[in-house]
């Protein structure tokens, strides 16, 4: 399938999404939230995927959403629209998902990277939410994913004078997991991701469900989830051949049974 603002590739059980506008930065329209829901869609249902990558150019991840798409809405008809529904679907997946970011994620383009479940930066990376500029706020998560990110104080300050951030200072707030040169970002997120994907696709489902429910409830009932899930990985085929495979000293082969 072709598109006409994402390029898509497959390499090693991992799926490369890349961002393809670059006259406009990257900055997202409706068009690239739809063909990047296409093409998650086809790598969830895709057995051989066991990890998503998603990706810009050199100067920039996403500059945000495209304002020349939003200046003329109204109310009713955003409101009744649900504008930036689509965006929801893509927090949503099962697959883990990895933000490769170098140059700009501003706006919408920081708040996709924050969907995604971790985020490794080029150290030109700049992170900002400046809506504020614009007379309005975040609007895909931002205000909430950005605070869980790196606190309120951070991101309280951020989104009300649009400071950016940059790589080291997004790595110590926990914003990023890691840092790399420009040269080096897209091998060692890929080669990060075909390390997931080598994986029981199973438990790594279940480790991305658990750390997403810590979120959501109180330790309490975020560990009895965990003890169950940890429970009811033992009916698998891939446990079995995990932990023969340490016994034996050889590498588990898991077919995701």
């Amino acid at each position: 399938m072709q598109w006409d603002t994402i390029l898509l590739e497959k390499r090693n059980g991992v799926g490369l999404i890349t961002l393809n506008r670059p006259k406009s930065l990257n900055a997202l329209n409706t068009q690239l939230i739809s063909e990047m829901n296409q093409a998650l869609d086809q790598l969830e249902t895709d057995p051989e995927i066991g990890c998503i990558v998603l990706t810009g150019s050199e100067k920039a991840f996403a500059a945000g959403a495209d304002i020349k798409e939003m200046v003329e809405l109204s109310f009713p008809n955003i409101y009744f629209d649900d504008f930036f529904t689509l965006a929801d679907r893509i927090a949503q997946r099962r697959k883990p998902l990895i933000a490769a970011v170098s140059g700009y994620a501003l706006g919408g383009g920081c708040e996709l990277a924050l969907m995604c479940d971790f985020i490794y930066c080029a150290e030109n990376a700049k992170f900002a939410l400046p809506e504020v500029t614009l007379g309005v706020l975040p609007g895909i998560g931002g205000t909430q994913r950005l605070t869980l990110a790196v606190g309120k104080a951070k991101a309280m300050e951020m989104c009300l004078t649009a400071r950016q951030m940059g790589a080291q200072e997004a790595e110590k707030s926990g914003l990023v997991a890691r840092v790399f040169s420009q040269q080096e970002l897209l091998e060692q997120t890929l080669q990060a991701a075909e390390k997931i994907a080598e994986k029981s696709l199973i438990s790594v489902m279940m480790i991305k469900e658990s750390i997403n429910r810590a979120f959501e409830v109180s330790l309490a009932e975020g560990l009895r989830f965990e003890r169950r899930t940890f429970h009811s990985v033992f009916a698998t085929l891939d446990q079995k051949e995990g932990m023969r495979a340490f016994i034996e000293k050889r590498p588990a082969k898991f077919t995701n049974r």
